[in-house]
């Protein structure tokens, strides 16, 4: 995984929306008696910097949110900044060592600095190097955080800013309005042997469906047009309360990725369209074969993002992962049966420690056999307190490279070939962005299809579109060129 940084801040990421700060005018009054007016504080600002996965960016939206309702206001830049809030990722080194940067460019820039995310449970570690931060607190823990900013840049509370209603302010985004991160989980249950999230989020805790499910109407109604449910580990939604049963429209509904998919595929937004519902972080469980046919029925959004991370059953096994890659292998070419249009995207550490030769020409071999739409590659890093790092038999950093390299050119041969069969055809898509009118007049505008997430995967790039469209609009398009990883064509009609 790597670090990407969505900023409410002093910078903003490329491809981010950006919430523009409210300021709400409000009226005086003066009384027959002369009572002077009274004059209401300037609200206190918060500026944030978030790091890592879209887990963690919903962490910031829900903090921000709960700070706007407590009448904070958001920051563009440092300078206006009463503090600063700095959401970490701990999940590899380099990710940590971002992380710090990130604090250390905070304190230089503001100097009232508040740490939060994965690496808070390293708040000795950080409070060494950086003294004064104002307080370390850890994943998700959202309470912890609005009152460490309480304490730092008192609300501007009052009788008279109390009474404003605060109900339907919204929420925070730090996506562009058309899709939405929607979070059904926090944990994890698995002990792999690469990774410590577990040790930085705990185990598994499931929400409830019914708050999901409610939260995800009202991002439609509100012009989401692209849900993507995230965890940990979406496949193992509600295990932890046994799939217990919650009323939803009259009808009880069970914590479950099948009941949750068919459920989402139901929404529609205001002008009557299916919303496309992307699924992230999915294990292969034999349950995730009843979602499939939802995706052939347009409910939902044909594309699973499955984390394999190796093929060799001696690799997984070392990696304590479950070592059915022939099994898998099967059950892709049935679901591709079911949904010949379904995109696959993975994730494979190479050099992991014990690694063979041999263990790699057997995931080159898988891949070949998977033709997985979407790939990417990470070369192992040990990370502090991970099992893995106990290992024999630790690969080198050379061959690491070499791997790598070996396997980005396998993935891209295959996304090249598989884009081109697209050539000739006509797909739905969403778009992104609409630019600005070139010297001949001519607008351009990026989209995504359905086999392209946000930020990780590829794009759709358009000629000759309408003035009139615009981020969100779902449009045909026919499919005229293709290079490795992106797809180029005209809107149909």
């Amino acid at each position: 995984m790597t670090a990407d940084r969505a900023v409410t801040a002093s910078s903003h990421a490329p491809g981010m929306a950006r919430d523009e700060p409210r300021k709400l005018a409000y009226g005086r009054a003066t009384m027959a008696t002369q009572i002077p007016p009274r004059e209401i504080p300037d609200a206190p600002k918060v500026g944030m910097v978030s790091l890592g996965c879209p887990k963690a960016l919903v962490d910031s939206e829900r903090i921000l949110t709960r700070l706007r309702a407590d009448g904070y206001a958001m920051s563009a830049d440092y300078a206006g900044a009463d503090v600063v809030l700095v959401n970490t990722c701990g999940f590899l080194d380099s990710a940590k060592e971002e992380s710090l940067a990130a604090i250390g460019e905070a304190i230089a820039e503001n100097g009232r600095v508040i740490v939060t995310g994965c690496m808070g449970n390293e708040a000795d570690a950080i409070r060494a190097r950086f003294p004064s931060v104002l307080a370390v607190t850890g994943a998700h823990q959202y309470e912890a955080v609005v009152e460490a900013v309480h304490e730092a840049a008192p609300p501007s509370m009052g009788p008279y800013i109390d009474l404003i209603p605060q109900a339907d302010v919204g929420d925070v985004k730090l996506t562009p309005r058309h899709y939405s991160y929607l979070k059904i989980s926090e944990g994890c249950n698995h002990a792999c042997a690469f990774c410590i999230i577990p040790s930085l989020r705990g185990k598994l805790v499931s929400r409830r469906i019914d708050a999901v499910l409610r939260e995800a109407e009202k991002l439609v109604a509100a012009g989401t047009r692209e849900l993507l449910v995230i965890s940990q580990d979406t496949s193992a939604y509600g295990v932890d309360v046994r799939h217990e049963e919650r009323m939803w429209k009259g009808e009880p509904v069970r914590t479950h990725m099948t009941d949750l998919a068919r459920e989402l595929g139901k929404l529609r937004t205001p002008d009557g369209e299916t919303p496309w519902v992307r699924l992230h972080y999915v294990y292969p469980y034999p349950h995730v074969d009843a979602v499939i046919p939802l995706m052939a029925q347009g409910l939902v959004t044909p594309y699973l993002d499955i984390p394999f991370q190796h093929a060799s059953p001696n690799v997984l096994r070392s990696m304590k992962r479950p070592a059915n890659e022939a099994k898998v292998l099967e059950r892709i070419k049935a679901w591709r049966a079911i949904c010949p249009d379904i995109a696959i995207r993975s994730s494979f550490v190479v050099g992991f420690p014990g690694e063979t030769q041999a263990d790699f020409e057997y995931l080159l071999e898988w891949l070949d056999e998977a033709q997985l739409d979407r790939v990417g590659a990470f070369r192992f890093e040990p990370v502090a307190g991970a099992a893995a790092n106990d290992l024999p038999d630790q690969v080198p950093e050379a061959i690491k490279e070499e791997r790598y390299a070996r396997l980005m050119e396998k993935t891209e041969a295959i996304s090249a070939a598989k884009l081109q069969a697209k050539i000739g055809r006509t797909i739905r898509v969403i778009i992104d962005e609409v630019g600005e009118p070139d010297e001949d007049g001519d607008i351009g505008a990026t989209a995504r299809s359905p086999a392209d997430a946000p930020e990780i995967d590829g794009a759709v790039y358009l000629r000759d579109v309408p003035a009139d469209l615009k981020a969100g609009d779902f449009v045909q398009v026919t499919i005229e060129d293709a290079d490795a990883h992106d797809l180029y064509g005209a809107i149909v009609g």
